[in-house]
C-alpha cells in the first residue's frame, strides 16, 4: 500500500495517530483540518473561544458596512449608488433633475404611516438637501378644513396664482417653487361625504422659499411637475392600485404672466371695477391662474411675499371643503343668496361664499392683506360671486350682505 492510500485510510478511520493538539482548546483535530488555515470555518467552529472572538469581529465589520450603506446614497459612491430616495420613488437621475444635475444630495425621510384609526390619513416627509443650501421638502398628508382659512400656509402657497394646473383632469398644480397632486379617488377612494373635515390625500413639494414674481421658470416648473407625478405613481403602486398617471408636462399651459387690467375688469372679471384703494402705481399688478383647473386665483399687488388682494374661485369640491368650516364660523355677518343653497360671511379683511352647485361645493373668496378697506370687500364680494358663478355655470347667484356695522 502506498503513502497516499495510507493517508486516505487514516483520514477515514480517524486514527489517533493522525491527530494533533489544537493550540487554543487542547483538543485533537484530524489531519485534514491541520491542512486548513486557522480561520477556516470548520476549524473555527471547533473552538468556542476562537469562535467568539471571530463573531465579535465579524459583527463589528458588518455593522460598519451597514452604517456606511446608510450614507452611501447621500455621497453617491460605492455599491449603493443606485439606492432610491423619498420612499423609493426617486433614483439618482430623478434627484439630479431637481438640483440642476448635481448629485451630491443628502436625503432624510419619515416613512409614510397612517394612524391606527385612519382618521387623519397617511403622513410622511422626505427632505433633499444640497451642500449649496438648496432644499426640497416632500410631504404626504390628507387635506382637511384646517388647511384653509385666512392665513393658512398651504392654501396661501399651493393655491397661488403662480401655479399652473397639471391638466388632464388631475387635481394638482405646479410652479417653479411648489407642486402638489392629489391621489386619484379611484385608487384609495374618496373620503365619506359625511365627514366634512376629510379631504384628498396629496403629495406636495416645496423648494424652501416662496416666490411671487410674475415670471415662472418653466424648466424648474416642469421638473417639479414630473417629480410629483412620479411620487404619486409610486405611492399608488405601493397601495396596490392599478394604472399610472402620465407625464403631464406636454399638456400644461404656459405659466401665468402679468395681466393688463381694465378699470371695469379687475383680475380679468368683466363688470368688476378696481377700487381706488388698490390702484398702486409701480407695483406688480395682477397675476391670474392660466388654464382650466381646480382653482382660479388672482393675486394683486404682491408686496413682501404677500398679495395685497386675492380673489379665488375653487371649483373642485375636494378642495372647496378646505373652507367649509370657515364658511360656517368665519364671522357674525352672514351672507346669503336668496333661495340658493350656500352660506358665507363678510368682514373687514375677507368675504367668502360657499355655494352648492351642480358639481358640488364651490368656494368664492375675496381676501385683503389687512382690514383697512372693509367697504371695498363688501363691494367686491357680491359682484365677484355673480360673475364667477356665471362663468362656471353655477348660478345665477345674487349674494346679499347684512347692513354694515
Amino acid at each position: 500500500m502506498n503513502d497516499s492510500e495510507n493517508n486516505e485510510n487514516n483520514e477515514i478511520s480517524g486514527s489517533s495517530e493522525s491527530d494533533e493538539a489544537d493550540e487554543n482548546g487542547g483538543t485533537r483535530v484530524p489531519l485534514h483540518e491541520r491542512r486548513r488555515p486557522w480561520w477556516h470555518w470548520q476549524r473555527v467552529a471547533r473552538s468556542r473561544p476562537r469562535l467568539g472572538v471571530i463573531m465579535a469581529v465579524v459583527g463589528a465589520v458588518v455593522g460598519a458596512l451597514l452604517g456606511g450603506a446608510g450614507v452611501a446614497w447621500r455621497a453617491e459612491a460605492g455599491p449603493f449608488a443606485d439606492d432610491r430616495a423619498c420612499w423609493g420613488a426617486f433614483g439618482r437621475d430623478d434627484v439630479a433633475a431637481l438640483f440642476d444635475g448635481k448629485r451630491d444630495i443628502k436625503t432624510s425621510e419619515v416613512p409614510i404611516t397612517t394612524d391606527r384609526t385612519g382618521s387623519e390619513g397617511p403622513s410622511g416627509e422626505c427632505r433633499l438637501t444640497s451642500p449649496r443650501g438648496r432644499r426640497i421638502t416632500v410631504e404626504t398628508h390628507q387635506l382637511n378644513t384646517g388647511f384653509g382659512g385666512a392665513g393658512d400656509r398651504w392654501a396661501d402657497e399651493f393655491l397661488s396664482a403662480r401655479l399652473t394646473p397639471l391638466g388632464d383632469g388631475l387635481l394638482g398644480m405646479a410652479s417653479d417653487t411648489r407642486a402638489w397632486l392629489a391621489v386619484p379617488d379611484g385608487c384609495i377612494g374618496r373620503p365619506s361625504g359625511l365627514d366634512v373635515n376629510s379631504g384628498p390625500t396629496v403629495i406636495d413639494m416645496e423648494t424652501g422659499w416662496t416666490v411671487y414674481d410674475d415670471e415662472v421658470d418653466i424648466e424648474a416648473r416642469d421638473a417639479l411637475a414630473r417629480a410629483v407625478v412620479k411620487l404619486v405613481n409610486h405611492y399608488m403602486a405601493d397601495q396596490g392600485c392599478t394604472g399610472e398617471i402620465a407625464d403631464p408636462v406636454g399638456g400644461m399651459p404656459e405659466p401665468p404672466g402679468p395681466l393688463l387690467e381694465e378699470k371695469d375688469a379687475m383680475c380679468g372679471v368683466k363688470g368688476l371695477r378696481l377700487p381706488a384703494a388698490f390702484r398702486h402705481e409701480g407695483r406688480g399688478g395682477a397675476v391670474v391662474t392660466r388654464g382650466d383647473g381646480p382653482v382660479r386665483t388672482c393675486d394683486r399687488d404682491v408686496l413682501f411675499g404677500h398679495p395685497q388682494l386675492r380673489l379665488m374661485t375653487i371649483e373642485d369640491p375636494r378642495l372647496a371643503m378646505l373652507y367649509d368650516g370657515l364658511s360656517r364660523d368665519g364671522a357674525k355677518d352672514r351672507v346669503s343668496a336668496g333661495e340658493q343653497d350656500g352660506r358665507g360671511f363678510v368682514r373687514d379683511d375677507m368675504g367668502l361664499f360657499q355655494a352648492e352647485c351642480q358639481t358640488g361645493q364651490v368656494t368664492f373668496l375675496v381676501r385683503a392683506e389687512n382690514g383697512e378697506h372693509p367697504d371695498d370687500i363688501r363691494t367686491i364680494l357680491p359682484r365677484y360671486v355673480a360673475a364667477e358663478a356665471g362663468r362656471i355655470g353655477c348660478g345665477p347667484l345674487r349674494v346679499t350682505l347684512p347692513a354694515a356695522g
